[in-house]
């Protein structure tokens, strides 16, 4: 393949996130909410993907990125947005409206922030990051997407499908909490809370073996669960960074009093 061929390919899959994104508000809008989510978890897949073949071919450009980012507003911005105001938001009237456009800014600005960074000088004497600030869109839309496939079990949309009872008794509590979550999803993605970039495994490592036993099992049950499984995941995503971000801040604190406690002596 020719270096111009490999510069399309990874195009060719942002492009996917595109449509994909396009799709999910065109089936929200008709009603359709269960196939909208499919199409969100479809751009998240497509967006995992240009970015590592990008890599790999290192056909890496700035109008990748730019590309990337302005298909994420769609797909992880205005899509999920769209789902959430048409499902539940809507019945809100103008609060609802604010909510969702909201989301839709937040979304825009942590896109224009990391596009920003990214365009700063690398210095080669650090070590890169392994981990991004603030919650990326495609987990907070994620998050949407698998809360749609779930509850559409729950309300008799999908009959054919698999269930976790347990995840399954709490659909009422999150449809009625989902605008105070898209509210908390909106500050997410803004803040600077940490959350993992999975960039540092060394498969070679002990705990690394065990970490891939542990994705075994997980493909194993969101093979068995997808619906609830994918609401599991990107759920727990979100709520790890919150963990780690208060852990830092204790452990923070903590240090602060050792010193002021060793100076006082």
């Amino acid at each position: 393949m020719s270096k111009k061929g490999l510069y399309i390919l990874p195009s060719l899959f942002t492009a996917g996130n595109l449509v994909s994104g396009f799709m999910s508000v065109i089936f929200a809008i008709e009603g359709n909410f269960n196939t909208a989510a499919w199409f969100i978890m479809l751009a998240i897949a497509f967006d995992m993907i240009d970015g590592r073949i990008a890599r790999i071919t290192k056909t890496t450009s700035k109008f990748g990125m730019e590309f990337d980012s302005l298909c994420d507003l769609v797909s992880f911005g205005v899509a999920p947005a769209m789902l959430m105001y048409l499902m539940v938001l809507k019945h809100m009237d103008k609060v609802g409206v604010a909510i969702a456009l909201l989301f839709v800014i937040t979304c825009a600005t942590r896109l224009a922030k990391f596009n920003v960074k990214a365009m700063e000088p690398v210095d080669p004497s650090k070590p890169s990051a392994d981990s991004f600030s603030g919650l990326p869109t495609p987990a907070s839309a994620g998050i949407i997407g698998a809360f749609v496939l779930s509850y559409e079990i729950f309300d008799g949309t999908v009959l054919t499908a698999k269930t976790i009872p347990l995840l399954m008794k709490k659909m009422p509590f999150f449809f009625d909490a989902m605008p105070v979550i898209m509210l908390l999803l909106s500050f997410l993605m803004v803040s600077n809370v940490p959350y993992s970039a999975f960039k540092k495994i060394k498969w070679s490592k002990p705990k690394s073996v065990q970490f891939f036993i542990l994705f075994i099992v997980m493909l194993i049950l969101i093979y068995s669960y997808p619906q609830n499984m994918f609401f599991i995941i990107f759920f727990g995503y979100a709520l790890s960074g919150i963990v780690v971000y208060f852990v830092r801040y204790y452990r923070m604190i903590a240090v602060v009093r050792k010193n002021k406690s060793s100076n006082g002596k």
